[in-house]
């Protein structure tokens, strides 16, 4: 089995980078037509306009028909624009599109940058629609997404998979922490998803538990006026990451209030599993079709701050439980999210498509 992964998707980007790292481990043999716009971006589609004239010329340049010597073609994040052009540039080839976001639903549902019914709205809606309904297969990273992706923009359930998004298992592994203490950790982009003012709210109702909050973005501005027992590191680098989650007492997901927070399980989810660190993170039906509260991880309601508290202080003063919750949860991505279980799964996808 052959694939070409196709675009100006972001090559260091989670979700790309473990997708690849899975088919090749199903013994699928990848190859790449790509071209730089995002790789190195912690924010890709929030540059200007010289992001954007060069994302303009890498599409023409793609666009060049090309025999593509694979039975399909994946198109990864941030992919929208490169579906159009792979139709163009591969005739033929069975196209696989793994978009991860709408790109409507995040900067105008989620995010709020552009507001609702205004001609940047209405152009992101044309996009999404354009992307999603022309490859052969949409895979979505849960079945609430899939099923979002029916609904609000007219993809064709029989053409919608679901995949997890995983872990890359080089990394993200158990080992023995080297952290003295128990401190709770959130990693991530600051936007609404994954609910900064609820995890600041619980950190003020438990000034004896430290807090670590490493990221930057749109909620920045929520960091001015934390309590003492929180510390807040702007980045860490993606290799570092595996010991920064090792060392924490318990891992936080997200908790945002929005339908697209719920639809979600974000990379962060299954790196702790995959570490074996306790996770905590909102109930939802997407992280229902993953976790079990109580057995492999706690879920709470989310934006809910003192239910937040009261499941990092039960954590904390448990450790029996603590390791149980952790030992559960690498057993559920070992079951269900570790790159051999993936990547039999994305090889099965392709062949089909391939046909």
């Amino acid at each position: 089995m052959r694939v070409l992964v196709f675009g100006t998707y972001q090559r260091d980007y989670p979700r790309n980078a473990q997708v690849r790292s899975c088919l090749r481990r199903a013994g699928v043999a990848v190859v790449e037509r790509h071209l730089d716009v995002w790789d190195g971006r912690r924010e890709a589609w929030s540059a200007g306009v010289l992001s954007f004239a060069r994302l303009a010329l890498s599409e023409a340049r793609l666009a060049v028909p090309r025999e593509a010597r694979a039975g399909a073609a994946l198109i990864g994040y941030p992919g929208h624009p490169d579906v159009l052009t792979a139709r163009l540039a591969l005739r033929g080839v069975p196209l696989v599109f793994d978009p991860l976001v709408s790109l409507s639903d995040t900067f105008v549902g989620d995010r709020g940058r552009f507001r609702a019914g205004s001609v940047a709205a209405h152009a992101l809606h044309g996009l999404d629609r354009a992307a999603f309904q022309r490859p052969d297969i949409v895979v979505a990273d849960t079945a609430a997404n899939a099923a979002f992706y029916a609904e609000a923009l007219g993809v064709d359930p029989s053409r919608l998979r679901v995949r997890f998004v995983g872990a890359e298992d080089r990394l993200f592994r158990p080992a023995p922490a080297t952290g003295n203490g128990f401190h709770a950790l959130f990693v991530g982009k600051l936007i609404p998803l994954h609910g900064l003012e609820t995890i600041v709210g619980a950190a003020r109702l438990l000034p004896e538990v430290p807090f670590r909050i490493v990221g930057s973005g749109q909620l920045s501005y929520l960091l001015r006026d934390v309590p003492a027992n929180v510390v807040c590191v702007p980045w860490v680098e993606y290799e570092r990451l595996p010991d920064a989650i090792r060392q924490a007492g318990c891992a936080l997901g997200v908790f945002g209030t929005s339908d697209k927070a719920a639809r979600v399980i974000p990379n962060k989810a299954f790196q702790a599993l995959a570490c074996r660190t306790p996770l905590v993170t909102a109930d939802t039906p997407a992280a229902r079709e993953l976790l079990t509260h109580g057995t492999d991880a706690l879920l709470v309601p989310p934006g809910n701050a003192e239910a937040l508290a009261a499941a990092v202080r039960h954590l904390a003063e448990d450790p029996e439980l603590a390791a149980r919750i952790g030992s559960a949860g690498r057993l559920t991505y070992e079951r269900e999210a570790s790159e051999d279980v993936l990547g039999a799964r994305w090889r099965t996808l392709l062949e089909e498509v391939a046909g």
